[in-house]
């Protein structure tokens, strides 16, 4: 293998703890009153897509101006006030960073949140790039085109990369993509198949026995 690329939400910090309370009691009973969406339905999706995706499935009771403002307020309480770092994390980047291997963030969130993460746990000189789906002229996870693009701007091919991702779409994604897709098996994210994914971590100890295992 060649590059390791991390998903960001629910793999680099434990934000997916507080999107899914925040979406099940906040979010989806503000844009969605009377159904029941299942936050798993939406978890990995850019913010803007699950918009569009909710107007198509079900019919809206806002805005899309105000169902971004929503999360856009949700997501700075998120990053900037609750979330940590995954134990670990400055420890693979930095084996990672020895063994010559490119790492890269891929995220749905846009770069306004990744900043956020990377600024407030000291992670900006860590990757050799970040990718966000504002970035790419095509949809979101969990097709395949955020992961490919972050492999060509890697200068590799997805077959050569690693993929870290926890949920459903995510993982979809990173397979769709032809990569090599290890799974973080998170409490937040109950009942996901992860039988697509090549390897299930359950620990952050594991996840990163798990990366440097490809290199």
């Amino acid at each position: 293998m060649e590059a390791a690329l991390f998903d960001m939400d629910g793999v680099l910090v434990d934000s997916e703890d507080y999107w899914v309370e925040r979406e099940r009691e906040e979010l989806l009973p503000t844009a969605v009153p009377d159904h029941d969406v299942a936050v798993s339905e939406i978890t990995g999706m850019n913010y803007r897509e699950i918009y569009d995706y909710l107007e198509a499935e079900y019919g809206t009771a806002v805005s899309a101006e105000r169902f971004e403002r929503l999360f856009e307020e949700t997501a700075n309480r998120i990053y900037r006030e609750d979330v940590t770092l995954l134990e670990g994390t400055h420890d693979l980047l930095a084996t990672l960073e020895q063994r010559d291997v490119p790492t890269a963030i891929v995220s749905s969130s846009p770069h306004d949140w990744i900043g956020i993460v990377l600024e407030r746990f000291d992670l900006e000189d860590r990757f050799t790039t970040v990718v966000s789906a504002e970035d790419i002229d095509g949809p979101g996870k969990p097709a395949p085109d955020i992961f490919e693009y972050a492999a060509a701007t890697l200068e590799v091919t997805p077959e050569a990369c690693v993929v870290c991702e926890d949920s459903a779409h995510g993982i979809e994604s990173a397979v769709r993509a032809g990569t090599t897709c290890i799974a973080y098996d998170i409490d937040a994210h109950e009942g996901i198949d992860y039988s697509q994914a090549h390897e299930v971590a359950k620990t952050p100890a594991g996840l990163r026995e798990a990366v440097l295992e490809q290199f």
